[in-house]
């Protein structure tokens, strides 16, 4: 198999430690790997394959000679990402930089990887919470048009970083000591106001935008029509931080076109790659984050009918964020295009 020259971009996070689990995992045929960061992590030594290799600085003329950039999120996107297609590389972007481009295709592979074949360069990624929901949405979606969704989030603290879970321990340790918990990071630490995440449920992930919801929640609103080319979908959502350290959980609501019978929906969710049916209440069997974490499926359960409304059903989905949320999803698109020859 041909081998490809790699860059990671924000090799030293989460998201760029996982990146490099998955990547050894899966056996990602790697012939040179490049791994960048910001100033502040550079000469640092990571390692991969049983081999140290040395981080870089990041800067423009980075991606020289490299095949594939794995950017990790954040702001330093937009600068690089061009700069690395100028060079040569396609570079698949973790970050909500560029993924309601019009130019730029929003990937999940086990959905629409025939959007790939659009890219100008740049391949997004979409948000973790988007991705969670549309792999149980997606072959539900395949038995009946969906007219309307209704999503509460319930995410976990890893979804802001390594400081989101410093934060949750030492407040932790903070209340069982019976110290003030002082809060730094949540629901961002570029905000005015913090609130203690131990113990408590923060209904604000990112910033309040002029219609009221937070920016996390339009996220998951445009991305799931732009995944699903389906523009007329409505959707509403409700995003909460929780005091969990690492897997998404969601409750959803869905409306159908017409109506559908429980028994072909779980065997749709239970055939779909990427989905695990968990759904027997009898055996108290349903999807939780603790269970889903380090996984890299989405688990559906308590599967029901909305008697509220027609054509309606209720599901619960979990899946950890950081790695089908972000890295696994863009390391498949990566595998996508090679197994497909479209790099």
């Amino acid at each position: 198999m041909k081998k490809y020259n790699v860059a990671i971009l924000g090799a030293t996070g989460a998201v760029g430690a996982e990146f490099l689990r998955l990547m050894e995992e899966r056996d990602f045929p790697v012939a040179e790997l490049r791994l960048l960061a910001s100033a502040r992590s550079s000469g640092k030594e990571i390692q991969y394959k049983g081999q140290t290799y040395i981080v870089q600085e990041a800067t423009e003329h980075s991606f020289d000679g490299i095949d594939i950039a794995l950017f990790a999120g954040g702001s330093v996107s937009k600068t690089f990402a061009p700069a690395a297609v100028k060079a040569g590389a396609v570079v698949i972007d973790n970050s909500s930089t560029f993924r309601m481009n019009p130019d730029v295709p929003l990937v999940v592979p086990e959905i629409n990887p025939q959007d790939i074949l659009k890219h100008k360069g740049i391949i997004a990624n979409p948000n973790c919470s988007t991705i969670i929901m549309v792999m149980a949405l997606k072959p539900l979606y395949d038995l009946a048009r969906i007219k309307r969704v209704v999503v509460s989030t319930y995410q976990a603290v890893s979804g802001a970083g390594k400081e989101g879970i410093d934060e949750l321990t030492d407040e932790t340790k903070a209340y069982a000591e019976g110290r003030e918990m002082v809060p730094h990071i949540l629901p961002s630490a570029s905000l005015a106001r913090h609130y203690p995440i131990a113990f408590n449920l923060i209904p604000q992930i990112d910033v309040f935008l002029d219609n009221l919801y937070s920016k996390e929640e339009m996220k998951m609103v445009n991305e799931t029509q732009k995944i699903f080319g389906d523009p007329e979908m409505r959707i509403t959502a409700t995003t909460v931080r929780v005091p969990v350290y690492r897997s998404h959980s969601e409750s959803v609501n869905v409306e159908f076109e017409k109506n559908l019978e429980l028994e072909e929906m779980r065997q749709a969710l239970a055939a779909f790659p990427g989905v695990q049916l968990l759904d027997d209440p009898e055996k108290q069997i349903y999807p939780m984050p603790l269970y889903a974490s380090g996984t890299d499926d989405c688990y559906v359960g308590r599967l029901r009918r909305d008697f509220s409304n027609p054509n309606t059903f209720n599901f619960w989905v979990v899946g950890d964020q950081i790695r089908k949320g972000a890295a696994l999803n863009t390391l498949q698109i990566a595998e996508t295009m090679i197994r497909n020859e479209w790099l």
